[in-house]
């Protein structure tokens, strides 16, 4: 699984509690963080790079632990590589009708997210074409506050406000972007206890495994695996990986750089020994 950086271990953890025999492997791309101020066909792009890298490392299937790269890249992505792959937007909207009911005309929905989510209209259209009204706000102050460790601070209460401050009645919110769950108390105490709060994370879960017991894939207690239970690659820094991981209630695991640029090199000359493929990718 992949995320622009450390949002992803929100699903990761709700993935691993799922699946207790499966083994992860998680990439944060924090060489390129953040993904929600890019181009959307940037972001594809690098959605579409990083699931072939860890494809070549062996996965039998890709969550893309990102809402950003979710609406950027799916379903396109899925269509184009040989492994099952889910995002985390379809599971949100299923979960957003589901608070809601069947009847769409007297329900809203509001979606908080980067600025690309909701500029790609992932949530409003499925929404709407369900029935369902909705409201939309980007926020992109949340990521920060919360990769800072002030989840709980009074900025977080005052950022809150400004960015809600004019929402409409809706009966539910969906927290678009893997850090926000982290934000759940300021969000309820700025909301209240009556708006139904989106967090996708046990959906994506419950649709993964699903998913892979339907295709055949899914592992069982018994069936020998000697796998590393969780290792992460990163493409930035993995010491600020790791330190930012930890506090934000990640797990501690054997952690790696990776350099996805250097799938883009120039192949070696015929007979020279350019090393092994491995020695090339990771540093």
């Amino acid at each position: 699984m992949f995320d622009s950086g450390v949002g992803g271990l929100t699903v990761l953890n709700a993935l691993m509690t799922a699946l207790p025999h499966e083994s992860f492997l998680y990439l944060g791309d924090t060489a390129r963080v953040p993904y929600g101020s890019k181009p959307l066909a940037m972001v594809a792009g690098f959605a579409s790079e990083i699931t072939a890298e860890l494809i070549t490392r062996g996965v039998k299937a890709v969550v893309i632990a990102c809402n950003t790269a979710s609406a950027a890249s799916l379903p396109s992505l899925a269509r184009e590589v040989a492994v099952p792959v889910w995002g985390v937007v379809e599971p949100g909207v299923a979960a957003a009708r589901a608070s809601v009911g069947s009847t769409g005309s007297a329900k809203r929905v509001a979606v908080l997210g980067t600025e690309a989510t909701i500029r790609t209209r992932a949530y409003q259209d499925r929404l709407e074409a369900a029935g369902i009204a909705t409201w939309s706000r980007a926020c992109p102050l949340f990521v920060p506050i919360v990769e800072e460790g002030a989840s709980d601070s009074t900025i977080a209460t005052l950022v809150t406000e400004h960015y809600l401050g004019d929402m409409p009645p809706v009966d539910a919110v969906i927290l678009g972007c893997t850090h926000y769950p982290l934000l759940k108390p300021v969000l309820r105490q700025v909301l209240g206890n009556d708006i139904v709060l989106i967090d996708s994370s046990e959906v994506v879960a419950s649709t993964v495994a699903a998913g892979l017991r339907d295709s055949g894939l899914l592992r069982q207690a018994g069936d020998g695996h000697t796998s590393e239970r969780l290792s992460y690659l990163v493409t930035g820094d993995v010491g600020t990986f790791m330190n930012t991981a930890v506090r934000l209630g990640g797990q501690n695991a054997p952690a790696t750089r990776v350099d996805l640029g250097a799938r883009r090199q120039p192949a070696a000359a015929p007979g020279k020994d350019a090393g092994s493929r491995a020695d090339r990718l990771v540093s």
